[in-house]
């Protein structure tokens, strides 16, 4: 079988120069895995490990797509999302696959939607279940397709986790002994260089999944929110009976509204370049990912746009200004409007340290103004660099 499994490789390879390039070095190894699942060795090299018998029962095309379907769980780092238990690792797992069977054609062909198999409450009959997104939330992250499965849940319960994951073509399991941190290191050079050198010859959803996901945030949000203790306050409540009365069986529950208090401030300046704005919004995007929105202000001489943010904004985020830099307006209505108790600040530190009396914490770029920097610091504390 592993002639089968080289030549779905080869197959790969001669689709596009960028698989050539990261492909190079590959190696196959029997195990006794599903179908395909992929590690990595010590100098970097991808080594598949396959089942002979499921192998042997499949066309060399679909090998070619559960190669390709676990070389994309690798590039989008899928290994690294932690479950909160057994039942939301199956959720992960199938929100994973909804995420990347979409720019996998010959996946993508047999695949089920998500709303589908929800609605339906379980599966379809085949051996193995290729699942896609709902077909009006094409193109985004697994983080989304997990949140929209978690919602989708508060509607019918009745949906089968456990049966569908049972069907997925692989378990998701990192079978590497390496560490995770030269894991990240080895996978980001080979999928970085291989992405300078080919990525505008990859298909456009394809090119645009490998470019966010080589610009994940280097910033771990959730230890740096703890400075933020208590940033969202307990708003209005309204009953539903999806959430169980504690005291009366018979009477719905409450849920509360949570407000943002966590505010954003971007740094909007004519000195902002894009390649700073684009390390900004990886970085906002990994705060929204923390499950709560919170609410943004664009700033360049006053303020030019205010908004709440949540997961997924990006896509339809609009930059606005590219005049002087006057950070204190934005503080003003960070500390004022919003009575934010924690505010965070992206910026090039090129302008005047503005006055915040709340908890603050500076974002800045790799090409940043020293002195701001040196200032914030031993004013505020805390402030971190983007160096990428």
């Amino acid at each position: 079988m592993i002639e089968k499994m080289e030549k779905a490789l080869n197959s790969l390879i001669n689709l596009n120069p960028f698989y050539a390039y990261i492909l190079m070095g590959s190696q196959f190894k029997e195990a006794g895995v599903k179908n395909v699942s992929l590690t990595i060795s010590r100098n970097g090299d991808f080594v598949f490990l396959y089942n002979p018998v499921s192998i042997a029962a499949k066309h060399v095309k679909m090998v070619e797509g559960l190669i390709l379907h676990e070389l994309m769980h690798f590039i989008n780092k899928h290994y690294l999302i932690k479950a909160r238990d057994k039942r939301d690792k199956q959720v992960w797992d199938i929100a994973k696959d909804a995420a990347i069977n979409q720019f996998i054609p010959q996946l993508d062909a047999f695949s089920v939607p998500l709303n589908v198999l929800i609605q339906e409450g379980h599966g379809v009959d085949n051996d193995m279940i290729f699942v896609s997104p709902p077909m009006d939330m094409l193109n985004r992250t697994a983080e989304e397709y997990h949140q929209y499965m978690l919602d989708e849940f508060m509607k019918n319960d009745s949906f089968d986790v456990e049966a569908v994951w049972d069907k997925l073509p692989d378990s998701h399991e990192q079978e590497s002994d390496l560490p995770i941190e030269m894991m990240i290191e080895l996978t980001q050079e080979k999928v970085g260089k291989a992405f300078n050198l080919f990525g505008n010859e990859l298909p456009s959803g394809v090119k645009q999944d490998i470019e966010i996901n080589l610009s994940r945030p280097i910033i771990n949000w959730e230890t740096a929110l703890r400075k933020f203790t208590g940033m969202s306050l307990r708003g209005d409540k309204y009953s539903t009976p999806l959430k169980p009365n504690r005291r009366y069986d018979d009477q719905p529950g409450w849920r509360y509204i949570y407000e943002p208090k966590l505010t954003v401030i971007i740094d909007t300046s004519g000195s902002i370049i894009e390649e700073e704005i684009n390390a900004f919004m990886s970085e906002i995007e990994a705060i929204a990912a923390q499950e709560f929105s919170f609410n943004v202000i664009q700033v360049d001489k006053s303020v030019t746009f205010v908004g709440e943010y949540k997961l997924g904004n990006w896509r339809d985020f609009q930059v606005y200004g590219g005049g002087e830099t006057d950070l204190q307006p934005a503080v003003d209505i960070a500390e004022q409007q919003f009575r934010s108790e924690g505010i965070v600040i992206f910026t090039d530190g090129y302008v005047d340290l503005p006055r915040v009396g709340r908890r603050v914490l500076f974002v800045l770029s790799k090409k940043h103004n020293v002195e701001f920097y040196i200032d914030a610091k031993r004013i505020y504390g805390d402030v971190y660099v983007l160096e990428k």
